[in-house]
């Protein structure tokens, strides 16, 4: 896919009176850990024409501009009668003030947390605004008698589903959206779409759970004939297969042993992007996350959540050199409920001074509680390297609580099945695998050639290793097969634990390809790869990866292989 195309408006009729209007951006947008697929996204508008006009949720600043002129060149923008909004996001401003000043008699329909959000988005107490709870309907004529169903979760506290009978048609905001750019309006050939769909999943959904299988439960109860998205191609054809894969990727978090309170604030979203990463790093290791915007949740329910945790995270930006209130509230409420045997951790982002990481760290410090990673603190906005940090050091955390759980569990000898599955023997290799600022690498032993025309080739990565983030479809890394009789100091240096963001390549000569993945100079053989596709097996995701290009380094070499005694072991 090119990322060279200009940002562009595509315009597609979906029903009666309905159409889409599709803000397409191509490449990345930001900074933020849901984009790191790369695939560019789409910002999903909606303009429903009856007797009365509505649009619902109109992209950000980035588009205002031509979304207006695609707006106006089909309609009569200074008639709109509503703009509906799933959730209120302070980059949608812009567009929101010019459609104000086109159309100044425009009636805004959210949720009361998202009446709230708008008017300090728009600095303007006397807007027209209706606030629907969840009985209200907004009548716009022939059979458009639209039903909302509030769905809040603790990233998007205003979150709110629009249902529309006439067309059967629910608008779900940020629910079932995808991160992928394509002239494709609607999901034929649905499986195509999968993986990009669970990474969605996992990065803005799984540390919401419990919230997500309570919208599902809401939601159920419409007859759907298409999700109308945010993001991505709308959801049609694979409607009834995601819906089922939305309850059972909730239901695999939110029944998990071990639980992690994440509590947060965030004063300009970059806190809450830092409790993202952290999330998708504690969530990818197997254990759950709870995830707590404490300006949004009750005291009682943060309390509820830090006793049955094994371990909390807490983030805080700094405002006016002191924590916000309600971050005070809520480690207040730790220090009295949480016992200090269960792990913490500290991050936060701030402006000019960090003084509200420095007050909650010092804290919990002088409470004796053990600390998961070194405290985050980050200027500004994060960038890659960033959250390549704050997601292995959410994947440290989880380890070290499963590490703690299995101590304090009596070790069970290897069954004769795992030690015969162990006998398989696989060739000793270091996948190395480097996108922007962000580079990784693993030992693998699980590497199997799986394909003659194109050359390819399988290897099993588990959901816990740091560079499972850089093994999706499209992306390229080297395998680097080692040689016996010097592999032991490689297999050694990859097997160290490693520090979140720590260089693994500090140590070890290396070169790199030309796209940027590094090769081992002093291994057998190299190939670079690229992943054709992916399959979830069990902890590890199998990776599929045609080879194209590569080289043997020592002709008289020799694979090292590993041989192991049980399948539980490396």
């Amino acid at each position: 896919m090119s990322t060279n195309k200009p940002r562009d408006v595509q315009v597609y009729p979906i029903a009666t009176d309905t159409r889409i209007l599709r803000s397409r951006s191509w490449s990345r947008l930001r900074f933020e850990i849901e984009y790191a697929l790369a695939k560019g996204t789409t910002a999903n508008s909606y303009l429903i024409e009856s007797e009365k006009t509505a649009i619902i949720d109109p992209p950000g600043e980035t588009f205002t501009q031509i979304y207006l002129e695609a707006l106006q060149q089909r309609f009569h923008v200074e008639e709109l009668d509503y703009v509906i909004l799933g959730h209120v996001n302070p980059n949608r401003a812009v567009t929101l003030k010019a459609l104000l000043e086109i159309a100044p008699q425009i009636t805004f329909v959210c949720s009361n947390p998202g009446a709230i959000n708008l008017r300090a988005a728009l600095e303007n107490q006397d807007l027209q605004i209706i606030v629907m709870r969840g009985e209200e309907t907004l009548d716009l004529g022939n059979g458009h008698n639209l039903q909302f169903i509030p769905t809040p979760n603790p990233r998007y506290a205003d979150q709110l589903c629009t249902y529309d009978p006439q067309t059967e048609i629910l608008y779900t905001d940020k629910l079932f959206g995808a991160h992928v750019c394509g002239d494709q309006v609607f999901d034929e050939g649905w499986e195509i779409y999968n993986e990009d769909r669970r990474y969605y999943f996992d990065c803005l959904m799984a540390p919401h759970a419990r919230q997500v299988e309570t919208a599902l439960d809401k939601l159920a109860d419409f007859p759907v004939r298409m999700y109308a998205n945010g993001h991505g191609p709308l959801v049609r054809d694979g409607l009834i297969e995601l819906t089922k894969a939305y309850r059972k990727w909730s239901q695999q978090q939110t029944s998990a042993d071990l639980t992690v309170a994440l509590i947060y604030a965030s004063a300009y979203g970059n806190t809450a992007t830092l409790a993202q990463a952290i999330a998708r790093g504690i969530t990818k290791a197997g254990v759950a996350v709870e995830s707590i915007n404490c300006e949004f949740t009750e005291p009682e329910d943060i309390r509820v959540a830090v006793e049955k945790s094994a371990g909390f995270v807490i983030g805080s930006p700094t405002l006016g050199g002191h924590a916000p209130t309600p971050v005070q509230t809520a480690l207040g409420i730790v220090l009295s409920t949480a016992t200090n045997n269960k792990l913490a951790g500290v991050f936060g982002s701030f402006g000019w001074s960090g003084e509200a990481v420095d007050l909650i760290e010092s804290k919990l410090k002088d409470a004796g509680y053990r600390f998961g990673f070194d405290t985050i603190r980050v200027k500004f906005k994060p960038n890659d390297a960033t959250l390549q940090l704050c997601e292995e050091a959410g994947t440290d955390f989880a380890q070290a609580l499963k590490k703690i759980r299995k101590v304090r569990s009596p070790s069970q000898p290897a069954t004769s099945v795992e030690q015969a599955v162990g006998r398989i023997v696989g060739s000793l290799c270091v996948l190395t695998a480097k996108e922007g600022d962000r580079s990784s690498a693993m030992l693998a032993s699980w590497v199997a050639q799986a394909s003659f025309s194109p050359p390819g080739l399988t290897i099993a990565v588990a959901k816990d290793r740091a560079v499972e983030t850089l093994t999706h479809t499209g992306n390229k890394f080297v395998l680097n097969i080692l040689k016996e009789g010097n592999h032991l100091g490689l297999m050694k240096h990859f097997l160290k634990p490693f520090g979140p963001g720590e260089d693994r390549f500090a140590d070890v000569a290396a070169q790199e390809t030309e796209s940027g993945s590094p090769i081992l100079t002093d291994a057998l053989a190299y190939l670079e790869c690229s992943v054709q596709n992916r399959m979830e097996s069990g902890d590890h995701w199998l990776v599929y990866a045609t080879v194209e290009s590569g080289k043997l380094l020592d002709n008289d070499g020799v694979t090292a292989v590993h041989h192991r005694k049980s399948a539980t072991h490396y």
